[in-house]
């Protein structure tokens, strides 16, 4: 082994310790976190920990109070993230799990947002084997009777359901949810298990699956879903493709700096 190939590996053990470091300050911090306790909760020397620590202290990446020694993150820390988030698109985020959820499922998946009182369609991954869905990309929904939609009402301040219990909740098919007891009760269950359901609610001999996306703030404002004719999404396969879509949406929410 070269002089130069050793100097490489030893910087490159040094930055995945000095990363370790800081994701561990990223997770525990608060006033116990002393170097010696970082030190031992990473399995180092403290004298290592003490020299890992000083570059991202010095790049503002990590802070230690002068009284304690505790550490904790720095503002660098929160300007890369502010510059992460600054540059996510939801559609972009969202198109590598929409397409692996569409292949595992073989049916249609949708991505909308929230644009009360509606959900909007902002992408449609298509299974072009079965019959295709009548949404398009830009095309509106009522978020009462909708999966997506109650996915998200589901995580809304309960002055938001009142609005639209308020506004009125006319019948799109004959199997809609058109009185707010009915709509209120159906919104807890979607909170319990994680997932909404679309029980031909919106279109006759349709079934959708759907659940909501946290952005960074933990708020819900927009959703995925799968949707197929009636004939193939039973209701059986609902409580198979539920976790399903709701692990999916999860998936998203963490790309978008969702901490749930």
């Amino acid at each position: 082994m070269t002089n130069e190939t050793a100097a490489e590996r030893n910087r490159s053990a040094s930055l995945r310790r000095a990363l370790a470091v800081l994701e561990h300050v990223r997770d525990h911090a608060g006033p116990e976190l002393s170097l010696t306790r970082l030190a031992e909760a990473v399995g180092l020397p403290k004298s290592t920990v003490l020299r890992l620590t000083t570059p991202l202290l010095e790049a503002g990446l990590l802070v230690r109070d002068r009284r304690s020694g505790a550490y904790r993150l720095g503002p660098a820390a929160l300007h890369l993230g502010q510059a992460y988030l600054a540059k996510l698109d939801l559609r972009t985020v969202a198109a590598e799990e929409s397409h692996r959820l569409m292949l595992e499922v073989s049916e249609t998946v949708h991505l909308v947002i929230y644009d009360p009182p509606d959900v909007v369609y902002i992408d449609k991954v298509e299974n072009t084997t079965n019959v295709r869905m009548a949404s398009r990309i830009g095309s509106r929904a009522p978020v009462y009777c909708t999966a997506v939609g109650k996915a998200i009402l589901a995580w809304q301040p309960d002055h938001v359901v009142e609005e639209v219990v308020a506004a009125g909740m006319p019948p799109v098919t004959k199997y809609t949810i058109t009185d707010g007891a009915s709509l209120r009760a159906e919104l807890g269950r979607i909170r319990q298990r994680g997932y909404s359901v679309d029980d031909r609610e919106n279109e006759p001999e349709v079934r959708c699956v759907g659940a909501p996306i946290f952005n960074q703030a933990n708020t819900v404002t927009s959703a995925i879903s799968v949707s197929g004719l009636t004939s193939r999404i039973t209701a059986a396969r609902v409580r198979t493709l539920g976790p399903q879509v709701a692990e999916a949406a999860l998936r998203i929410s963490r790309k978008l700096g969702s901490t749930r």
